[in-house]
């Protein structure tokens, strides 16, 4: 005889309403249901996985099959594996939901990150016998398309007529020859930039550095409907190809014979950064504290401003230091990443990285690094995805690692005209292809700088300026619309000038700014 359901009177606007009780039988049968859906569900997402899974290895196959020389062929399908590796890993990952536990997510503790203002100071006396166990790399792989240039970002001229690559150079050459050490220093190029680079660095033939270059991995382009690859023979449009993010530094470097180069060289550790981070020099102190503290893995942070409110950060994350990207926080906890209060520090993709445990980790292939899916549209249409690796989310693989905490001074990257601005003006100098900030600019800070679509190209961005603006006590400047600079203009405190459509504004040479709002039009003509 079966046993009567357990019911619950609920009042309902001025009638009752009869519920069944959790854990009723109804309410089991329902759980069974929605339990065995979701099975039903999981089953056939991992069924979809296994087919997609096996038709990319198929036609991956296919396409190493098409190189004929024996050499190439073995190089092509060892980026291949890695690639499919990478993308059998986003097929599971899909196929199981699998998220960011936010409950874990935790702001990182102080023996997490370190204060570089704690570190101890090393005594630049001209003698560091430790810079000859560095060696120095610059992420090379980016193409300068978004300021309006052709060829790789580091050939584009930020100041006084040198390139990113020339101020890099500089640096490592005064190095060397200060110490009188051979620290080299390594570009991890692109398929994208590899050619021009090659051209460009036969410059520095005569340059007292050892310069080596290897290029990271060419993986293919995935149809988001098909999840096939979008390329059809290796050497088919340089579209259907993507160099899949810094991540993938780790396994290139290994496989380029670069790693074991250095190694045989005595080299202990790497410094790497991002090559238009104009702030990204060799710092003693920090490279001591590597040594010293015996941390396999030290990435410099600094502290978040509202222009750098999705950048990654350092987070304690089930009881481990993780670096957390915004493309892996949910939605629902955006705001609280973007919180300058709760997430205080990012990223700079300044590290620190010991040799001898690149190639630990990499040999044990321990490195399955978050991926990060970054999803496109070509040119016909077509919608594809890019899956993507950072290098800086390797910090959980290393014994030891942690941050630093360091001045703003070292993150001065040029992503935009608007950093340009602030590069080529006097807010800083050059001192051996270091940029340092103007001692008379009396703020710990540097400008808000905004610049509108007239200026987002290169080429248009010096052409409206005849010579750079005087900046020191600048605050904040805003600029849009047809607007154009003359000689020695001065801005000061706030600065907003605004040329509505169809209007222009010149501000005449000798122009003193402070605390200004400019709209409408003005033009004073010489004469």
């Amino acid at each position: 005889m079966s046993q009567p359901v357990p019911r619950i009177q609920v009042a309902n606007g001025g009638s009752t309403e009869s519920l069944e009780a959790p854990g009723s039988p109804t309410d089991l049968r329902q759980r069974a249901l929605d339990h065995s859906r979701a099975i039903s569900v999981t089953g056939f997402q991992e069924t979809a996985s296994t087919i997609a899974a096996a038709s990319m290895r198929n036609e991956l196959n296919r396409m190493v099959g098409l190189v004929s020389d024996e050499t190439e062929r073995a190089k092509f399908a060892q980026e291949m594996d890695s690639f499919y590796a990478l993308f059998t890993r986003y097929l599971a990952q899909k196929a199981k939901g699998q998220k960011l536990n936010w409950d874990e997510v935790h702001s990182p503790g102080p023996e997490q990150i370190r204060l570089y203002k704690d570190l101890p100071q090393v005594a630049d006396t001209g003698k560091a016998p430790i810079l000859e166990k560095l060696a120095v790399l610059k992420l090379n792989g980016g193409l300068g398309t978004t300021m309006g240039c052709v060829g790789p970002k580091s050939v584009i001229e930020v100041r006084e007529g040198m390139t990113f690559l020339d101020l890099t150079v500089r640096q490592i050459e005064y190095l060397n020859s200060t110490h009188n050490v051979d620290v080299p220093l390594i570009l991890m190029n692109s398929f994208n930039t590899d050619e021009d680079t090659d051209r460009v660095i036969k410059k520095y033939q005569s340059h007292k550095l050892q310069l080596l270059t290897f290029n990271q991995s060419r993986f293919p382009r995935v149809s988001k409907d098909s999840l096939l690859p979008c390329p059809k023979t290796p050497n088919g449009k340089l579209a259907d190809w993507y160099p899949p993010g810094h991540g993938d530094l780790f396994e290139s470097l290994a496989n380029s014979g670069t790693l074991d180069k250095l190694l045989a060289q005595g080299k202990e550790y790497l410094f790497v950064s991002n090559v238009d981070n104009l702030g990204a020099t060799v710092d003693l102190n920090i490279l001591q504290h590597v040594h010293d503290s015996g941390a396999e893995f030290v990435m410099e942070v600094t502290d978040k401003t509202k222009a750098d409110i999705k950048g990654g950060t350092l987070i304690d994350y089930e009881g481990a230091v993780h670096l957390l990207e915004v493309a892996q926080v949910p939605s629902a906890h955006l705001d609280d990443f973007k919180s300058v209060k709760k997430f205080r520090i990012f990223n700079t993709n300044n590290l620190w990285i010991n040799l001898k445990a690149i190639k630990r980790v990499v040999d044990e292939s321990m490195l399955n690094l978050e991926i990060i899916v970054n999803q496109k549209t070509t040119d016909s249409g077509e919608k594809v995805i890019q899956l993507e690796t950072a290098v800086g989310a390797a910090i959980k693989y290393f014994k030891g690692a942690h941050g630093v905490n360091v001045p703003r001074s070292r993150f001065l990257p040029v992503k935009s005209t608007s950093d340009l601005f602030l590069i080529t003006s006097d807010l800083y100098h050059l001192n051996h292809g270091e940029l340092q900030i103007n001692p008379k600019r009396l703020f710990g800070t540097v400008p808000l700088v905004k610049l509108g679509d007239h200026f987002k190209k290169v080429a248009h961005f010096q052409s409206r300026f005849q010579s750079p603006p005087h900046i020191l006590e600048l605050d904040h400047l805003t600029v849009t619309g047809d607007v154009t600079f003359g000689h020695d203009v001065i801005l000061q405190g706030t600065v907003i000038i605004v040329a509505n459509y169809g209007q222009r504004i010149d501000i005449p040479s000798g122009a003193i700014l402070n605390d200004k709002v400019v709209s409408g039009n003005l033009r004073i003509l010489d004469h």
